[in-house]
């Protein structure tokens, strides 16, 4: 047998199993079957006997006898029950569906091996779905040790596709003594690495002998994967970088200077002088800039994206910055065109507000090259956006922007201008590495002199009436405030507060106060209408959705609060938050959730309240959360599955992974020595689905 022999042909699958299969988890193959992986496995070196069972043991492992078989409620609450016994006691055994066949399955009187989780009902402990084996000679030996439980879902456990049944197939694959499972990597890697070969680490990823030889293959198959993920984007990005030059910026000139040493408002902080020696390394190396600028809200990315516009300016070159929101890109205009008028700079913002008028003129300037920097939303990569000579483009808060609109920015020239994208979303290393490969990243983490940091406070709905005297009384300072809402309108499905209720609730507690809504169902001109009056101080408090999240700067709000912040994730939370401490004075956060929160979701608020750190913060969410909302394509999800790798708690293997990649690809670029011809051959399989974002990001 070999590995894409198609599941239908397997032994105990058929082709209603395959169709589900292919259907759930997009299982075609026998490859497909056996690479997919556990989820976790569980100890059944141990056997228990109902006297030593009690509801706090997270899993037991019976030798029992079922006694009696009795069915319990009516219509759709029915539900069987199996009493067993083993001689020191008595308990029972559940289940909900599938009835009919575990009546016909299992006898009374014969000797099983019963797997499950207990629980007590009234003064009873039970097993609900347990699984079952029938105790015979070497039935204990083969279910001893670590077990593999692997994802399923309702439609397949409906279909009796449980983790135990995909168990059994993989069984069945894996022991075909025909299967032939190649390696993919090269034998001298395998061996300087000290790597499981390929056919023993899919072994024993599924039927481990023991934990050691589990660790092994876990090992094996990560650096597998990951391995031929950093291959690929390095390989793209070498290819990249021969294909297309970059333009030269070889002059630090007048506009630069002068702005430097006559109009900058403040002094750059260490961080951003680091970072523009860093660009102008890039722009001044024949090379075409792809550089992610990272940094806090607040850090002063954008002055240096405007520092770098003006050195493709002083090189003959136009420069553009797209924004997200009509907002934030009018933000950037204004304060920009503040900044440089002094030195004569033609700046213009184009967004889908724009007259007609006024898109003419910048139509105009655009081809004969005098408009030197066009500020802007997605209305930048309309095909009516012409430039004369395009050479820099700035991407801000690039994850808003899908992959498609970023292309067709990049597209706008025939050589490709020089790219720098920028988020106020701190993403961690490894995710950067993954997401971004050959991308090359710098880090603002150095906040500007005077910002004081944001005191963060946890509180439950029982202080709803302390809160709001302390509103009054930043209110009555002087200071605005923003209550943030996770919904527009109430949902039965979710006990949340509403934005709707929360403004009337909001008007009634202060009645003395004028207040902005904002949320993202709103006409534009209403928006604007709204943040504008908030901005400018007319209004107080500004109650609203996460539309704000990107794009409002109010110096002078100094109070956030985050309604059912138990909803938001971390990176959300710290955007938030990020709204405010924009002026000298102190800033607060207030999380309000409701008081019955997991675990999880109180260790999530409590990394809020202890650390302004947009990093640790960053870091804290892949491992709580894992990978999650990265790829701009549709704005969720990697740009490729990972079945076993773990970003968060995988570094480690992935730098190696990398550091082998790109070690291998200075040897043997084209990757034609014939040790390399097993990677050529994984990378055709695995090149369709990996997308090549050193060119589109």
């Amino acid at each position: 047998m070999v590995l894409n022999t198609d599941i239908n042909y397997l032994q105990g699958v058929g082709p209603k199993r395959a169709a589900t299969l292919l259907a759930e988890l997009g299982i075609r193959t026998v490859e497909d079957l056996v690479t997919y992986y556990p989820y976790k496995y569980v100890d059944r070196s141990r056997f228990y006997t109902i006297r030593e069972a009690n509801e706090n043991l997270p899993y037991i492992q019976l030798k029992a006898r079922i006694v009696r078989f009795e069915k319990r409620g009516e219509g759709r609450s029915q539900r069987l029950v199996a009493t067993i016994a083993d001689g020191t006691g008595t308990m029972e055994l559940v289940w909900f569906k599938g009835l009919k066949f575990v009546t016909e399955r299992y006898r009374i009187n014969q000797p099983y091996i019963i797997f499950g989780k207990p629980q007590r009902y009234g003064r009873l402990l039970n097993i609900a779905h347990p699984e079952i084996d029938i105790l015979i000679d070497g039935a204990e030996q083969k279910i001893q040790g670590l077990q593999a439980h692997y994802n399923t879902t309702e439609k397949m456990k409906s279909s009796f596709l449980n983790s135990a049944a995909l168990h059994k197939m993989i069984y069945t694959a894996l022991s075909d003594p025909t299967l032939q499972i190649p390696e993919t990597l090269p034998d001298d890697m395998v061996r300087q690495f000290a790597l499981m070969p390929r056919h023993d680490a899919i072994h024993n990823i599924h039927f481990p002998k023991n934990v050691q030889l589990l660790e092994q293959a876990q090992r094996r198959l990560k650096f597998e994967e990951l391995f031929f993920i950093q291959l690929s984007i390095i390989r793209q990005t070498k290819l990249r970088e021969q294909k297309y030059r970059g333009y030269i910026f070889g002059t630090i000139g007048d506009m630069f200077n002068r702005f430097y040493h006559e109009c900058l408002p403040f002094a750059l902080t260490g961080a951003q002088k680091r970072v523009l020696k860093e660009i102008r390394a890039d722009l001044a190396s024949g090379k075409q800039m792809n550089r992610l600028l990272q940094g806090d809200v607040g850090s002063g990315k954008t002055m240096v994206a405007l520092m770098t516009a003006l050195i493709a300016v002083d090189n003959g070159f136009q420069a553009c910055i797209m924004a997200p929101t009509e907002i934030l890109a009018t933000q950037h205009y204004q304060s920009i065109s503040e900044q440089v008028a002094h030195i004569g700079l033609n700046v213009r913002l184009l967004t889908g507000s724009t007259k007609r008028s006024e898109r003419e003129t910048i139509a105009t300037e655009l081809q004969n090259g005098s408009l030197q920097l066009l500020i802007g939303t997605h209305a930048l990569i309309e095909d009516n956006v012409v430039f004369k000579n395009l050479g820099l483009v700035v991407i801000d808060e690039q994850h808003r922007f899908g992959v498609a609109q970023r292309a067709k920015l990049w597209a706008k020239n025939i050589q490709p201008p020089h790219i720098l994208v920028m988020t106020a979303t701190p993403i961690p290393r490894t995710l950067a590495m993954t997401i971004y490969g050959d991308l090359e990243v710098s880090v603002i983490d150095e906040l500007p002199p005077g910002r004081k940091p944001i005191a963060t406070y946890h509180y439950f709905d029982n202080k709803r009436e302390a809160l709001n005297q302390f509103l009054k009384k930043q209110i009555d300072a002087g200071r605005q405030v923003y209550i943030v809402y996770p919904l527009i309108q109430e949902s039965e499905k979710l006990d949340l507060k509403d934005l709707e209720n929360g403004y009337q609730q909001v008007r009634e507690a202060f009645p003395d106060y004028k207040i902005s809504m904002v949320h993202g169902k709103m006409k534009a001109a209403d928006k604007e209408r709204e943040m504008t009056a908030f901005a400018e101080g007319k209004t107080q408090i500004m109650v609203a959705t996460t539309v704000i999240e990107v794009g409002v700067n109010v110096p002078n709000a100094s109070v956030m609060v985050i309604e059912n912040a138990e909803r938001f994730g971390l990176s959300q939370l710290h955007q938030l938050r990020g709204r405010v401490g924009r002026g000298a004075d102190q800033s607060y956060c207030i999380l309000m959730s409701r008081y019955e929160l997991s675990n999880d979701t109180r260790k999530r608020l409590q990394i809020m309240v202890d650390s302004t750190d947009g990093f640790v913060i960053a870091e804290a969410d892949l491992n709580l959360r894992g990978p999650g909302d990265i790829d701009g394509t549709q704005q969720s999800g990697l740009p490729f599955d990972l079945k076993i790798a773990n970003l968060a708690h995988d570094g480690k293997i992935l730098q190696t992974a990398r550091t082998v990649a790109r070690d291998l690809l200075e040897k043997d670029p084209e990757l034609t020595n014939e040790e390399n011809k097993c990677l050529t051959l994984q990378l055709a399989k695995l090149t369709k689905s990996i997308i090549n974002w050193g060119v589109i990001s």
